[in-house]
Protein backbone atom coordinates (compact mmCIF):
# COMPACT_ATOMS: atom_id res chain seq x y z
CA UNK A 1 0.00 0.00 0.00
CA UNK A 2 1.22 3.35 -0.98
CA UNK A 3 1.50 6.40 1.53
CA UNK A 4 1.45 9.88 0.64
CA UNK A 5 3.60 12.56 1.92
CA UNK A 6 1.44 13.28 4.57
CA UNK A 7 0.94 9.74 6.10
CA UNK A 8 4.42 9.94 6.02
CA UNK A 9 5.03 12.52 8.59
CA UNK A 10 1.77 10.98 10.81
CA UNK A 11 3.84 7.81 11.18
CA UNK A 12 7.55 9.35 11.85
CA UNK A 13 5.49 11.47 14.56
CA UNK A 14 4.36 8.39 16.28
CA UNK A 15 8.62 8.14 16.98
CA UNK A 16 9.46 11.86 16.98
CA UNK A 17 8.94 14.52 19.52
CA UNK A 18 8.82 18.22 18.69
CA UNK A 19 9.38 21.54 20.41
CA UNK A 20 7.76 24.77 19.44
CA UNK A 21 9.61 27.73 18.55
CA UNK A 22 8.77 29.64 21.71
CA UNK A 23 9.75 26.78 23.86
CA UNK A 24 13.52 26.66 21.83
CA UNK A 25 13.63 30.00 22.09
CA UNK A 26 13.34 29.70 25.99
CA UNK A 27 15.65 26.79 26.17
CA UNK A 28 18.20 28.43 23.57
CA UNK A 29 18.38 31.80 25.74
CA UNK A 30 18.73 29.52 29.01
CA UNK A 31 22.04 28.66 27.71
CA UNK A 32 21.51 25.32 27.12
CA UNK A 33 23.62 23.36 24.61
CA UNK A 34 21.39 22.49 21.68
CA UNK A 35 22.93 21.86 18.28
CA UNK A 36 20.31 23.39 15.30
CA UNK A 37 20.66 21.21 12.32
CA UNK A 38 18.44 23.16 9.20
CA UNK A 39 17.60 20.54 6.45
CA UNK A 40 16.12 22.80 4.28
CA UNK A 41 18.16 23.37 0.61
CA UNK A 42 21.07 25.80 0.25
CA UNK A 43 19.28 28.47 -1.50
CA UNK A 44 16.26 28.49 1.03
CA UNK A 45 19.15 28.63 3.83
CA UNK A 46 20.90 31.33 2.29
CA UNK A 47 17.83 33.14 2.06
CA UNK A 48 17.04 33.24 5.93
CA UNK A 49 17.67 30.88 8.84
CA UNK A 50 17.42 30.82 12.55
CA UNK A 51 21.29 31.98 13.87
CA UNK A 52 23.38 29.52 14.71
CA UNK A 53 21.94 26.85 12.87
CA UNK A 54 23.92 24.89 10.61
CA UNK A 55 22.94 23.61 7.10
CA UNK A 56 22.23 19.77 6.20
CA UNK A 57 20.28 19.54 3.13
CA UNK A 58 17.97 16.24 3.44
CA UNK A 59 19.19 15.24 0.60
CA UNK A 60 22.93 14.68 2.27
CA UNK A 61 21.76 14.19 5.84
CA UNK A 62 22.67 10.60 6.11
CA UNK A 63 26.07 10.97 4.75
CA UNK A 64 26.91 13.62 7.04
CA UNK A 65 25.64 12.12 9.88
CA UNK A 66 28.09 9.11 9.29
CA UNK A 67 31.82 9.09 9.17
CA UNK A 68 33.91 8.57 6.04
CA UNK A 69 32.11 10.26 3.46
CA UNK A 70 32.35 13.44 1.46
CA UNK A 71 29.56 14.87 2.58
CA UNK A 72 31.11 13.71 6.65
CA UNK A 73 30.11 16.83 9.15
CA UNK A 74 32.12 15.89 12.00
CA UNK A 75 30.23 18.12 14.35
CA UNK A 76 27.39 16.13 13.61
CA UNK A 77 28.79 12.71 13.48
CA UNK A 78 30.67 12.80 16.96
CA UNK A 79 27.22 14.53 18.03
CA UNK A 80 24.72 11.45 19.16
CA UNK A 81 24.15 11.98 22.00
CA UNK A 82 23.89 16.05 22.05
CA UNK A 83 20.55 17.46 22.01
CA UNK A 84 19.67 18.22 18.27
CA UNK A 85 16.77 20.50 17.49
CA UNK A 86 16.01 19.77 13.50
CA UNK A 87 14.72 22.83 11.72
CA UNK A 88 12.56 22.88 8.22
CA UNK A 89 10.40 25.52 6.42
CA UNK A 90 6.88 24.22 8.11
CA UNK A 91 8.23 21.44 10.35
CA UNK A 92 7.30 18.42 8.28
CA UNK A 93 10.86 17.46 6.41
CA UNK A 94 12.49 18.07 9.88
CA UNK A 95 10.03 15.42 11.08
CA UNK A 96 11.18 12.98 8.27
CA UNK A 97 14.83 14.29 9.06
CA UNK A 98 14.55 13.51 12.93
CA UNK A 99 13.23 9.73 12.53
CA UNK A 100 16.38 9.17 10.23
CA UNK A 101 18.19 10.59 12.49
CA UNK A 102 16.46 8.14 15.89
CA UNK A 103 17.09 5.22 13.28
CA UNK A 104 20.71 5.96 12.64
CA UNK A 105 21.19 6.16 16.78
CA UNK A 106 20.81 9.75 17.24
CA UNK A 107 19.22 9.47 20.86
CA UNK A 108 18.20 13.46 21.60
CA UNK A 109 16.93 15.04 18.34
CA UNK A 110 13.20 16.29 18.18
CA UNK A 111 11.77 18.82 15.42
CA UNK A 112 10.71 22.30 15.56
CA UNK A 113 7.18 22.24 14.92
CA UNK A 114 6.24 25.01 12.76
CA UNK A 115 9.77 25.53 11.35
CA UNK A 116 11.53 28.54 11.12
CA UNK A 117 7.91 29.50 9.67
CA UNK A 118 7.03 29.32 13.02
CA UNK A 119 10.20 30.66 14.58
CA UNK A 120 9.28 34.42 12.24
CA UNK A 121 5.91 34.23 12.89
CA UNK A 122 6.79 34.49 16.51
CA UNK A 123 9.06 37.06 15.63
CA UNK A 124 12.35 35.49 16.92
CA UNK A 125 15.66 36.37 15.34
CA UNK A 126 16.24 35.50 11.67
CA UNK A 127 19.17 36.63 9.56
CA UNK A 128 20.22 36.13 6.03
CA UNK A 129 23.38 34.08 4.83
CA UNK A 130 25.38 36.91 5.25
CA UNK A 131 24.24 36.96 9.00
CA UNK A 132 22.33 40.58 8.33
CA UNK A 133 18.98 40.62 10.59
CA UNK A 134 15.65 40.18 8.72
CA UNK A 135 12.61 41.40 10.14
CA UNK A 136 9.74 39.51 10.26
CA UNK A 137 8.23 41.01 7.09
CA UNK A 138 11.09 40.03 4.87
CA UNK A 139 11.00 36.61 6.37
CA UNK A 140 6.84 36.27 5.58
CA UNK A 141 7.94 37.16 1.96
CA UNK A 142 10.98 34.81 1.64
CA UNK A 143 8.73 32.13 3.19
CA UNK A 144 5.66 32.20 1.57
CA UNK A 145 4.64 29.59 -1.29
CA UNK A 146 5.54 29.57 -4.76
CA UNK A 147 2.98 27.23 -6.17
CA UNK A 148 2.82 27.57 -9.96
CA UNK A 149 -0.46 26.13 -11.15
CA UNK A 150 0.71 23.20 -12.80
CA UNK A 151 1.91 22.54 -9.10
CA UNK A 152 -1.45 21.84 -8.26
CA UNK A 153 -3.80 19.24 -7.63
CA UNK A 154 -6.27 18.78 -10.43
CA UNK A 155 -9.27 19.22 -8.44
CA UNK A 156 -7.66 22.13 -7.31
CA UNK A 157 -7.33 24.09 -10.52
CA UNK A 158 -10.53 25.22 -11.05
Amino acid sequence: MSQSYDDLISEALSRVREIFPWDLHDRLNSQNEVFLIDVRERSEFAALHIPNSINVPRGILEQSCEWNYDDTLPELARSREQDIVVICRSGKRSVLAADVMLKMGFTKVISLKLGVKGWNDSEFPIQDGDGKPLNPDQGDDLLAPHLRKEQRAPNSLG
